[in-house]
């Protein structure tokens, strides 16, 4: 909505100098900078950055898509495709900090916007940092003389201390610690942040040895820490309104932000137009990359009394409705599972997931609204959160963790209150003492620390799908996770009609035929051959491990560890050729 009002206020502030025709050397920046209402109305300009869009995922360990991921095929990506050098964000932002000085507003009070100018430049450059690692940096509005126009890149770690010392400011200058509309930024919003910011660069610093900063990586997980308490102290709470079954997925489908957890979110408006394309994108085969949940993943989840899926001598050829039973709630909260229902023509019905949309068999449900009349029509208007108490507590865990510091009540108040909202009732009281070898044999190998295995097998988990996902897997040096062929839903047998919606009727049926006899009426055939690679181990797997779904897109899925930083684009160092490229790209 902020967006909406900015606009208008441009256009009106255009139309008024186009019809008073003032020399532009007479225009004054007095009515901005001059009262409190006009630096409102400009720090509401920064807020364009934000994503309106539930469709926020990235290249993750546990998500499949139905595309071939360039980025990760060998020699499919170059300098010359590579984007996201942009810098007009932050010229608009330092702009308004240069010239945020005028002494008929009270220092306190631009300092408030100063503290959220200040966030948004934070917000701004660590996106930046995560894509190109050093950058330049830049804390005054460039003119066309500006030397730093044909200078190089300063390290990545004079950039992390600026977006820090950026943060500590916002937190304390910002007057606002919560609000109620979860529609501005608050000092907790930055403090939230900041932990986000700091748990990144203690992580980074600790698991990529080769940056020589190994050293100094707890002084930022403290601070990661630190932050995050700032945030459990303003009164927040993990949400459990809707009961088990309910709580964790109203939060992404509610059209008002629900306040006790949210901190931030973008919100819309259906009667003003103010509105997204959330369900299309979850639900449509042609429209975006379909992503699913992969099965190792999937297997993950926790039975409700605590204990590991997989310790079922059984789990590997449990079909879709079998290992849904008695799991984590937050799993047919985030994906399509038996019994899921949906409303079409006003009547509410039993679902199955999408074969053709879920190339694994896991169809995303997390974010979409239940009435299939908001599928084909941008017109959704959910709230897209951003900042939420949950990746909070576990960024004030995992930092714990990391440090050697946590303890069975920080663990109590964190993963175990994220675990009880979803109704698992075991080991929610102290922090865990065994390594689940599963857990670790398929995605931490490197990790033998029970605290860290369980906290990160709750981020997958509580914040999936919510663009987390590559920052991870930058962060904890896990790039070779991605190259993991795509394993779906186990098939106890071929050319047999299943029941996947629990409603008693046949639904669909999987078949390495192209064309099966004696179809059932009313059941979708989908052929497997199709969703096979047609090299390595795919088809061998298939067989050998009885009939797993796996999906390849006919890619083999490559890394290199230049692949933790995007290259500088080409075209930009044709015109600054001191920005020198990123190792291993040039």
């Amino acid at each position: 909505m902020k967006k909406v009002l900015y606009g208008i206020l441009s256009l009106a502030i255009l139309f008024a100098c186009d019809m008073e025709e003032l020399p532009k050397s007479q225009i004054s920046a007095k009515p901005v900078f001059g009262t409190e209402t006009g630096l409102e109305m400009y720090t509401n300009s920064f807020y364009e950055v934000f994503p309106a869009t539930t469709s926020r995922y990235t290249n993750s360990y546990y998500i499949a898509v139905n595309q071939v991921v360039k980025y990760l095929t060998e020699n499919g990506f170059s300098a010359e495709e590579s984007s996201g050098w942009n810098w007009g964000t932050l010229r608009n932002i330092n702009y308004f900090i240069t010239n945020c000085t005028d002494e008929s507003v009270p220092q306190a009070t631009r300092n408030n916007y100063l503290g959220v100018a200040r966030f948004f430049r934070a917000y701004f450059y660590f996106d930046m940092m995560k894509r190109f690692g050093d950058l330049p940096w830049i804390n005054h509005p460039l003119d066309v003389n500006d030397p730093l126009l044909n200078s190089g890149r300063d390290a990545r770690t004079l950039v992390v201390d600026s977006i820090k010392a950026d943060l500590d400011f916002a937190i304390a200058n910002i007057k606002t610690a919560k609000d109620p509309t979860c529609s501005t930024i608050t000092s907790t919003v930055a403090a939230a942040m900041k932990s986000r910011v700091c748990l990144w660069e203690g992580t980074y610093r600790k698991y990529h040895t080769e940056a020589g900063l190994q050293a100094s990586a707890n002084q930022w997980l403290q601070e990661a820490a630190d932050a995050a308490q700032i945030v459990m102290n303003a009164g927040y709470s993990i949400y459990t309104g809707a009961g088990v079954a309910n709580s964790y997925r109203k939060l992404f489908i509610s059209k008002t932000p629900i306040s006790s957890e949210v901190l931030y979110a973008v919100t819309f408006d259906n009667t003003m137009g103010v509105v997204h394309s959330s369900n299309r994108q979850w639900t449509s085969v042609t429209f975006g990359s379909c992503p699913s949940l992969v099965r190792p993943f999937v297997n993950t989840y926790l039975m409700l009394d605590g204990t590991p899926f997989t310790n079922q001598t059984d789990y590997a050829t449990k079909s879709f409705p079998q290992e849904c039973v008695n799991r984590d709630s937050r799993l047919a909260q985030t994906v399509r599972t038996p019994g899921f229902t949906r409303i079409t023509g006003g009547t509410t019905v039993k679902t199955a997931p999408n074969y053709a949309y879920a190339i694994t068999g896991y169809q995303t449900c997390k974010f979409t609204l239940d009435d299939t009349q908001f599928d084909n029509v941008d017109i959704c208007d959910n709230n897209v959160i951003l900042f939420r108490y949950a990746e909070v507590l576990l960024n004030y865990a995992e930092a714990k963790a990391e440090l050697g510091s946590l303890t069975d009540a920080d663990w109590a108040k964190t993963v175990g209150a994220l675990r009880a909202r979803a109704g698992i009732t075991g080991g929610i009281s102290s922090k865990p003492i065994a390594v689940d070898p599963y857990l670790k044999s398929t995605f931490f190998p490197d990790v033998s620390n029970p605290e860290i295995l369980e906290i990160r097998r709750e981020r997958g988990i509580e914040l999936s799908f919510e663009g987390f996902e590559w920052s991870d897997v930058c962060r904890w040096k896990l790039g070779n996770s991605l190259t993991r062929d795509w394993e779906g839903i186990y098939i106890p047998e071929f050319e047999v009609p299943y029941d996947m919606n629990g409603d008693g009727t046949l639904d669909v049926c999987f078949t390495k035929s192209l064309t099966p006899a004696n179809k059932v009426p009313g059941v979708y055939y989908l052929y497997v051959g199709e969703k096979l690679a047609n090299g390595a181990k795919n088809n061998s797997q298939i067989a050998a491990d009885g009939h797993t779904l796996v999906y390849m897109k006919d890619q083999k899925r490559t890394w290199n560890d230049k692949l933790y930083f995007y290259p500088i684009p080409a075209n930009d160092l044709v015109m600054n050729p001191n920005l020198g490229q990123n190792k291993g790209w040039d």
